[in-house]
C-alpha cells in the first residue's frame, strides 16, 4: 500500500501556521504566504553560494566595524500588511535587535533575496510584502544567474522608489542601512559566474 502526502490545509492563520506540523520531510521551509502554506525549494548551487559568501561578508564588516548589528540566514519575518497571515523567509536578514531565540526575527532594517529563474514571481512577491515592515530600509535583490544586484532604499519620506537602482559587474554596491560599500563581484566569487 502505498502511503499518499497529506496536503497542507489550504488556509491557516499565523497561530495555526506556528502549530501546525507538516507531514513532508522532504520540504525544509514552509512560508505563509496569505494564509496559504507554500513550500520552499531547495537552493541551486549558485544560489546556496551566494547566499554563503554575501552573508560572510555582511558578518564580517558587521563585526569589524563593532556593530551590534547581526546577520541572520533563512530567518523568519513577518510584514506589517496582514500580519496574521503571512510569515516570510527571505535569504539573508540583518537586524540590530538584541536577539530572541523566537521563531521570527525582530526589527529587520537589510533584506536580501537571491533572484533565481525558478522562484522570481514569488521573491518578487516577498519583497513587495517587505515594503511594509516598518523597519526596513533596504532591500537587496541579487541575481543567481549574472553578477548584478537590484537595490531598493527607502527615502527620507519612508516612501520606496518606483524602480530599484541597478549595480553591474564591477560596480560598487553601498548598504546605507549598515555603512558598507563592496564590489559585487566578491559576492560572486565562489559562484560559477566568476
Amino acid at each position: 500500500m502505498v502511503a499518499l502526502r497529506k496536503q497542507p490545509p489550504a488556509r491557516m492563520t499565523l497561530a495555526e501556521f506556528f502549530a501546525w506540523d507538516p507531514d513532508d520531510a522532504s520540504v525544509r521551509h514552509w512560508q505563509l504566504i496569505d494564509g496559504e502554506p507554500v513550500a520552499m525549494a531547495p537552493a541551486a548551487e549558485n544560489h546556496g553560494a551566494l547566499q554563503a559568501e554575501i552573508g560572510a561578508l555582511l558578518r564580517n564588516h558587521l563585526r569589524a566595524g563593532g556593530r551590534r548589528c547581526r546577520v541572520i540566514s533563512e530567518a523568519g519575518i513577518i510584514p506589517r500588511i496582514r500580519s496574521d497571515r503571512n510569515y516570510r523567509i527571505p535569504d539573508l536578514v540583518v537586524t540590530c535587535a538584541p536577539p530572541t531565540g523566537g521563531l521570527m526575527v525582530a526589527e529587520p532594517v537589510l533584506v536580501i533575496e537571491i533572484l533565481s529563474p525558478s522562484n522570481e514571481v514569488e521573491t518578487w512577491a516577498n519583497i513587495w510584502a517587505y515594503t511594509t515592515i516598518p523597519t526596513v530600509t533596504e532591500i537587496l535583490i541579487v541575481s543567481s544567474t549574472k553578477i548584478e544586484a537590484e537595490l531598493l532604499r527607502r527615502r527620507p519620506d519612508g516612501a520606496w522608489p518606483e524602480e530599484p537602482a541597478r549595480v553591474d559587474a564591477g560596480g560598487i554596491l553601498t548598504l546605507d542601512s549598515i555603512g558598507y560599500d563592496v564590489v559585487l563581484d566578491e559576492a560572486y566569487s565562489t559562484t560559477s559566474l566568476n
